[in-house]
């Protein structure tokens, strides 16, 4: 993982993001943008999901997930189970589990039924498998899969928060919540799944959470944090005159 600061950061950007305690993964499947996150000084995780690599035309999941775990071995990176029964979805966890030391397995909080994953959980972590618990959205759902937890097996709990706030509910009530039930085990993380924009990773932190991942489409715009509001807005201005401009647009005028 590089350590150097990025030269097109100003100081303000780089003393805003060194005094964060919530670590940035990098959420996405295109392998050449992976490798990139992974060397950024404020990238400190990666994940992905089926979803995302469908849109990255990804069409060998264990030859893409291995190609992965073979380049970066530094820092955690989560793969997904994509089965429907539990069963199945151990036997993949298991399979993915050989891939790497630093692989965390994706687990759905339920299949598509709607049944709860918590037998799944007790057993993975029990065996002290890394697990990334995915997709919940209430306290309830949180609740269950922190009892669900064996032992001090590393384990994180994503919650979409995103996807919360999309419904019109303030996620922030909910993600407080889940910090603090997980306050008693060291070896539970809190990530603030689907981020929307730059300042989730302030609210995320705000909340106690230990992670947030942030597509690499927002990640891009890290070197804004602290910009000058000000200065953003003649920015702005500058670039509707240009683009007017540019295009050619007249208005007859009396």
């Amino acid at each position: 993982m590089a350590n150097q600061k990025s030269d097109l950061f100003f100081p303000k950007t780089i003393a805003i993001l060194d005094q964060l305690k919530v670590k940035i993964f990098a959420d996405g499947a295109d392998f050449k943008e992976m490798m990139y996150w992974y060397q950024h000084p404020y990238v400190r995780g990666l994940t992905t999901n089926p979803s995302l690599m469908r849109a990255a035309s990804i069409a060998n999941y264990e030859e893409f997930g291995r190609n992965v775990l073979a380049a970066i071995k530094n820092c955690p990176i989560s793969f997904e189970v994509f089965s429907d029964d539990f069963f199945t979805m151990e036997k993949q966890a298991r399979h993915i589990a050989t891939w790497g030391s630093n692989v965390n397995i994706k687990i759905p909080v339920t299949n598509t039924k709607g049944e709860f994953c918590g037998k799944l959980v007790e057993r993975l972590s029990s065996e002290n498998i890394p697990l990334n618990i995915t997709a919940l959205h209430t306290c309830e759902q949180i609740d269950r899969v922190i009892k669900a937890v064996k032992g001090s097996c590393p384990v994180i709990i994503s919650v979409f928060a995103g996807r919360i706030a999309d419904t019109g509910v303030d996620p922030m009530p909910i993600m407080r919540e889940a910090v603090k039930m997980a306050a008693g085990r060291p070896n539970i993380e809190i990530l603030w799944a689907s981020s929307r924009e730059l300042l989730n990773i302030f609210q995320a932190e705000e909340a106690g959470c230990q992670i947030i991942t942030v597509p690499h489409s927002l990640l891009k715009k890290l070197s804004l944090v602290g910009k000058d509001l000000e200065t953003y807005s003649l920015e702005t201005v500058k670039q509707f005159y240009e683009d007017a401009r540019i295009t050619g647009y007249e208005l007859v005028t009396a």
